[in-house]
């Protein structure tokens, strides 16, 4: 007898990673520093002190403590994941029961749903409005109208750029029963967290990553922050070693070094505004590129009906950016990476 799959794995694609061979990745919001890069030897000590035959922290002391003093929170209402990812699904999967409702905002973060549909919860969308942004009224009426039990959506959003005002999503967590998952990724490149609210509210977590501004994608590290009951909720149901000693011991001391990371963040904020000039100049000389949207994230986001044929002719020139729909998003990248961008793709605008 064969082994059938269930039925939900059987509706699963496998992930198809973006390009990764080109020149310059514009493509995956990374950050174009490789801030490891600025103490070595910092970090060969912090490596050569690692004990590998012991498990990692299980509460993560050292790493929560840095991570609390970056922003000034407490630090016992911080959880510690394998990336943000890990967090995600940890949240949908132990918070909410099979058949549950969680509303999703449509465009958004395509894990959401993904890990929804893993923890057999029912996925309802609102699609955002013409301009991309999200109408806080519709999504409070929703919450409370079709019993739903947990909402979640990226602010700023990932992949549309655009943020919610505090007010906004505070007038949100205040005025529905559900939970309130907020996910912060791209925060740091705007001034609207509620980081600092989450201690008035029980009905809300707000996820941070280090793979965007601080530029630890390759560790896999995120943060969960939330009141007191949920946090020792989420340190109960998660792994006790998800977060391995390397990870611990590099993201803590990455995590000292605040100067240099706050100071990467603000030259990605001015590079992204000079990028956005320059790309919403090109759109009025060239009338492929429809709209340019002002950005609160480390990429713009470029509305285009020749997105899939703009992102090949790039890729042949050494250059990824993502390609969505009739959109591209535009990772911000070095002052000669995004010059170098900018005149290809002129040059690609040219003759299309």
């Amino acid at each position: 007898m064969s082994y059938e799959l269930t039925k939900k794995l059987s509706k699963i694609d496998t992930y198809i990673p973006p390009e990764t061979s080109c020149r310059i990745k514009l493509d995956s919001n990374e950050l174009p520093f490789d801030l490891s890069k600025e103490f070595p030897d910092e970090i060969q000590a912090a490596v050569a002190n690692t004990a590998f035959n012991r498990y990692p922290d299980p509460y993560a002391e050292k790493l929560t403590a840095a991570f609390a003093d970056f922003y000034g929170i407490p630090a016992e209402l911080c959880t510690v994941g394998n990336g943000s990812d890990e967090l995600i699904s940890l949240i949908l999967g132990a918070f909410l029961a099979k058949g549950d409702t969680v509303l999703t905002i449509s465009p958004d973060f395509s894990m959401y749903a993904f890990y929804s549909m893993l923890s057999e919860l029912r996925v309802d969308t609102i699609q955002k409005e013409d301009d991309l942004k999200i109408n806080i009224s519709k999504v409070i009426e929703r919450c409370n109208n079709t019993d739903v039990k947990a909402v979640i959506f990226s602010n700023p959003c990932n992949p549309t750029s655009i943020g919610v005002r505090r007010q906004d999503i505070l007038r949100l967590v205040k005025n529905v029963f559900c939970l309130c998952i907020i996910d912060e990724a791209y925060m740091d490149f705007w001034d609207e967290s509620i980081l600092n609210d989450v201690k008035d509210h029980d009905n809300l977590i707000v996820l941070r990553t280090a793979s965007k501004n601080m530029g630890m994608a390759g560790l896999r590290l995120g943060f969960a922050v939330s009141s007191p009951r949920i946090t020792e909720m989420l340190r109960a149901v998660k792994s006790p070693y998800n977060v391995s000693s390397v990870t611990q011991a590099l993201g803590t001391l990455l995590l000292s070094h605040k100067d240099l990371i706050k100071a990467r963040t603000a030259e990605i904020k001015e590079r992204r505004e000079k990028l956005c000039d320059e790309l919403v100049e090109l759109s009025q000389h060239y009338f492929a590129i429809e709209k340019v949207y002002r950005s609160q994230a480390n990429f713009i986001f470029v509305r285009t009906q020749k997105a899939v044929m703009i992102t090949e002719k790039l890729a042949e020139r050494d250059i990824a950016v993502r390609s969505m729909g009739n959109y591209i998003r535009i990772t911000v990248g070095t002052e000669e990476e995004t010059a170098a961008f900018l005149k290809e793709l002129e040059d690609i605008l040219s003759v299309i």
